[in-house]
């Protein structure tokens, strides 16, 4: 019985990986913040269009961990220096801790699309990034075998592991 189970299982986790990414697949290089839904938009402001724009045509590209070009593949710092730089000129720490650091502090409830937020994915404090795209939502590069996409904060798993936000400052 136990086997069945754990056959199971392994199949379920196969098959959830796999409709991610063909979500992701799908969204990949069409995307753009003008195709989001108007709720979604919320209050991006002018200066971060740019940046959400770039952000989202890389949905789609693999996670490699120490990554940071759509070629080779993104991990999560490397995903959120890259978009910053090639939107707006801007070069960012490499590591999600440094970039906290480096960054002004906000409050949850100031979140607006552009800004950062941060997640303790691997036992330690600020150990993930990813961009605010506004309503909860947000774009990152996950984890070994993931691609660039989008989720929502209010799941419970990013809900628990929610460590902080974060505003660059143009």
């Amino acid at each position: 019985m136990r086997n069945i189970l754990l056959i199971f299982l392994v199949a379920l986790h196969g098959f959830v990986a796999s409709a991610h990414a063909d979500e992701a697949q799908s969204l990949q290089a069409s995307l753009s913040l003008s195709e989001l839904p108007p709720s979604l938009m919320g209050r991006a402001v002018d200066g971060m269009q740019n940046t959400l724009d770039q952000a989202l045509e890389l949905m789609g590209i693999r996670y490699k961990r120490g990554g940071n070009s759509p070629e080779t593949g993104f991990d999560c710092s490397g995903f959120v220096r890259h978009v910053f730089n090639q939107s707006l000129g801007l070069s960012l720490p490499r590591s999600a801790l440094a970039i906290s650091q480096a960054a002004e502090r906000i409050d949850k409830q100031e979140l607006q699309p552009g800004d950062l937020v941060f997640f303790n994915t691997m036992r330690r404090a600020f150990s993930h990034v990813g961009i605010y795209l506004g309503e909860g939502q947000f774009v990152h590069a996950p984890r070994a075998g993931g691609r660039v996409r989008i989720e929502n904060m209010g799941d419970r798993y990013w809900k628990r592991r929610f460590d902080g936000a974060r505003r660059i400052q143009l």
